[in-house]
């Protein structure tokens, strides 16, 4: 009697060890859930969530015409930065972008006799500067018509006039670009100028592309380490027994696969980090500038 209890403790010891292979299971490393770093994932950027500052005022027609009128897009932002220095502000940087987007929208408004901030096709400044790929957080559009006598009395006639003085002398706006061009306006020949004014994106620092790239990669790596690791448990629940040389090979495999999944685990959480540190800085900057 002394023995067969013995016996029968060991074998609920055996069939403990030989159905209970969930709790079991338990015992063995456990990996991280990517749920939880996926959720980690970098936020939003502000840009893409906030409206961008638009700012484009009646537009001016001239008042008195002049015969000799003759205009020029470097001499009026030459005016327009006068303007800025008296009062102290400081001037506006040329902007290649911006020039194309005022040369495209002079262009546009010959072409399809119109003259506005939208055209007939409902495309605005915005619209146009995304066609000459210049990204902003603010953009303003000064439009002038008529055979004005010089720059200066373009400049002028927009320093008259609230809105566009308040583009020319805004601090937000950091550069410009100009279009003066003749062309035919409602049978007569006549002066267009499109003033483009403008707050680039790259005011605020963007999170690093390359580090955004490398967390996607490491998200994809995690994922089939975890494919692998889920496999391998489902092997150690399926085996019989569970217990000997074969069995503790598979669960030393099992738990190096763990620790490498974890290790990685970690270091795509600090790349995480760092991500979102920028997009955190960015954001603020964009706040504080719209």
């Amino acid at each position: 009697m002394k023995y067969l209890k013995y016996i029968l403790v060991f074998v609920v010891i055996l069939g403990f060890f030989y159905f209970f292979q969930a709790d079991i299971l338990r015992l063995f490393t456990q990996f991280s859930n990517l749920e939880e770093i996926v959720q980690k994932v970098p936020s939003e950027l502000a840009i893409e969530k906030i409206s961008k500052d638009i700012s484009s005022p009646p537009p001016l027609r001239a008042t008195k015409e002049s015969s000799e009128s003759f205009l020029t897009g470097s001499g009026i932002i030459i005016w327009t930065n006068i303007q800025r220095n008296a009062q102290g502000f400081l001037p506006l940087s040329e902007n290649e972008q911006l020039h194309t987007v005022a040369v495209l929208k002079a262009q546009d408004m010959f072409e399809k006799q119109y003259f506005g901030h939208v055209s007939l096709s409902g495309a605005d400044v915005g619209d146009l500067a995304e066609i000459a790929g210049y990204k902003f957080l603010a953009i303003g559009e000064n439009l002038a018509l008529g055979n004005f006598e010089d720059n200066q009395t373009v400049v002028q006639g927009w320093m008259d006039s609230p809105g566009h003085k308040a583009n020319i002398l805004s601090l937000r706006y950091t550069e410009v670009g100009v279009a003066a061009t003749r062309g035919i306006f409602e049978g007569k020949s006549t002066w267009i100028v499109v003033q483009e004014f403008g707050l680039p994106l790259s005011v605020c620092l963007e999170p690093q592309e390359s580090l955004r790239l490398q967390i996607e990669g490491s998200v994809t790596q995690l994922q089939e380490l975890e494919r692998e690791l889920i496999a391998k448990q489902r092997e150690l629940k399926l085996m019989r027994p569970k217990f000997g040389p074969k069995y503790n090979r598979k669960i030393d495999d099992y738990n190096a696969l763990v620790v490498q999944y974890n290790s990685f685990s970690n270091t795509t959480k600090e790349l995480l980090l760092r991500y979102n540190n920028q997009v955190k800085k960015f954001n603020a900057c964009v706040l504080d500038r719209v």
